[in-house]
């Protein structure tokens, strides 16, 4: 375990990472959170540990991430950092390329110059793939991202693998699907925002048409999908894994809204507004690859994670007195 005992996760507030610290800390790892803030409110939701260490900083600054590097001696890496709202994305594309692709490239550069055989795990995601052309995605498939958020992602995700096979450097990439959860802040995701909208008794007001279908997966698997991949990664001759991560759950937009209203026991409430335009159609993963070589998938069914998920906004509503 000495070899192991210490990774550092970035985007350690976010609904994966705070989910993939409290993973690894059952796990007895020493984990260090890198965020640009210290989000007090949400440090409540992290498992009390003293294994559990904070350094703030931004990832663009490259310098303050050397001195990270420099004190703390990693097995581990998992970059989850990133500007991860679409929307936002929409408005301020500059700033997202800015954020995702400097923050990947300074992280990689110094993990190639330190020890580029710790593992370094990418989160990528689905919509690298862009809009679906066939009947799923595999992992040979071409990226072919085209919206500021999806192109930021996809280009990092092959800057990691330029790291790889140029450097050598020890990477793994998961491409995950639609992932839900607790302590999700995020609340243009239609999950929390469709909880958080009947609880409060408000309209829920779907920006698309409602068709778009989507795979979704909850936090909790995708934690052990990253732990069995982390751990494949450091075992293999092999310095560059890539695996998509997924479920057999593909819904429309508004069967996923439909399930929430009925586990909650309440009746729809929802308008279309129909007025996001740039969007994605469809999407759906092959994630055979993964199962058979690590023997990961899903154990959570969506009805079952949903009710987690519903139950945690349940608790902590007060949380979003301003939603």
């Amino acid at each position: 375990m000495s070899k192991i005992n210490k990774i550092l996760i970035t985007g350690g507030f976010g609904l994966v990472g705070t989910a993939l610290v409290n993973f690894f800390l059952k796990k007895k790892f020493k984990v260090v959170v890198f965020s640009k803030k210290k989000l007090i409110i949400r440090k409540n939701f992290f498992i009390k540990s003293k294994n559990l260490i904070f350094e703030n900083g931004n990832l663009i600054n490259k310098t303050r991430l050397k001195k990270v590097f420099n004190k703390h001696d990693f097995s581990g890496i998992f970059h989850l950092g990133s500007q991860t709202q679409v929307l936002k994305a929409l408005k301020k594309p500059h700033n997202t390329f800015k954020a995702n692709l400097i923050g990947t490239l300074n992280l990689l550069e110094i993990h190639r110059k330190k020890n580029n055989k710790v593992p370094f795990i990418y989160s990528s995601t689905d919509r690298v793939y862009g809009d679906l052309k066939k009947k799923y995605y595999t992992e040979n498939d071409n990226l072919n991202a085209i919206y500021p958020y999806d192109c930021s992602k996809a280009t990092s995700d092959m800057i990691c693998q330029s790291f790889s096979k140029t450097f050598n450097s020890k990477i793994a990439i998961i491409r995950s699907c639609n992932i839900f959860g607790e302590c999700d802040f995020n609340l243009n995701r239609i999950v929390p925002e469709t909880i958080i909208s009947i609880l409060k008794d408000k309209k829920l007001k779907i920006r698309s048409n409602g068709m778009q279908k989507r795979d979704y997966v909850y936090v909790g698997d995708i934690c052990k999908a990253y732990y069995k991949i982390f751990i494949n990664l450091k075992n293999s001759k092999n310095d560059l894994l890539i695996y998509n991560a997924s479920s057999n759950y593909n819904l429309t937009t508004l069967q996923l809204v439909k399930k929430i209203y009925k586990l909650m026991a309440l009746k729809e409430n929802y308008m279309i507004e129909n007025n996001s335009k740039v969007e994605i159609k469809n999407q759906r993963l092959n994630f055979n690859k993964i199962k058979s070589e690590i023997n990961w998938k899903p154990n959570t069914s969506l009805e079952q994670g949903l009710r987690y998920t519903i139950n945690w906004y349940k608790k902590n509503i007060q949380l979003f007195k301003n939603f």
